[in-house]
């Protein structure tokens, strides 16, 4: 167990570092930021505590709100995701896998994957934008950054995942 919070707090460091230090200077083409900090909450197993998962996630939002001068867009924006995740994780893991699933692209699949991590992320983005905005008066900039960044988010999001050791084949459940 002690291991597991280890890691974790690794990956929310290196996330936040890569986050703060390199990836909110990136806008490409004034729309597209990659926010890969939502791969932090992607990666929970089943039946982690809900508690610790809410507490894990405000706590990055909150680091990447200090740090990207966002007052409580993203930890506001990262809770809602981390509150949706176990009961959306449940849609994809069968009945007779193991209690700590991980949802990974090697234990779903790339099909599957895509749709357990793709509509989170969209979601994530929508809100992100949406509270960044605080207004729907220019509502195509707010869409087309919110797709943009969750096109580009995903992308790097599979690229880590494929990096990691998944395989583009079967699932291994």
């Amino acid at each position: 167990m002690a291991i597991d919070a280890l890691k974790r707090l690794a990956l929310f460091i290196i996330l936040c570092l890569a986050q703060v230090l390199v990836l909110n200077r990136m806008h490409l083409f004034g729309y597209a930021t990659p926010l890969l900090y939502i791969y932090f909450v992607l990666l929970f197993p089943r039946n982690y505590p809900k508690w610790a998962l809410l507490l894990w996630c405000f706590s990055l939002g909150l680091v990447n709100d200090t740090f990207s001068n966002t007052p409580g867009v993203a930890c506001a924006s990262l809770t809602l995701i981390a509150a949706i995740q176990p009961y959306y994780l449940e849609l994809f893991v069968p009945r007779d896998a193991i209690e700590n699933f991980e949802p990974t692209l090697r234990s779903l699949g790339f099909g599957k994957y895509t749709f357990y991590s793709m509509p989170l992320v969209l979601l994530y983005c929508l809100v992100f934008f949406a509270l960044e905005a605080f207004n729907f008066f220019n509502w195509e900039q707010w869409l087309l950054s919110a797709v943009a960044s969750t096109a580009l988010t995903a992308v790097l999001i599979w690229v880590f995942e494929y990096a990691k050791g998944g395989k583009l084949a079967e699932p291994q459940i």
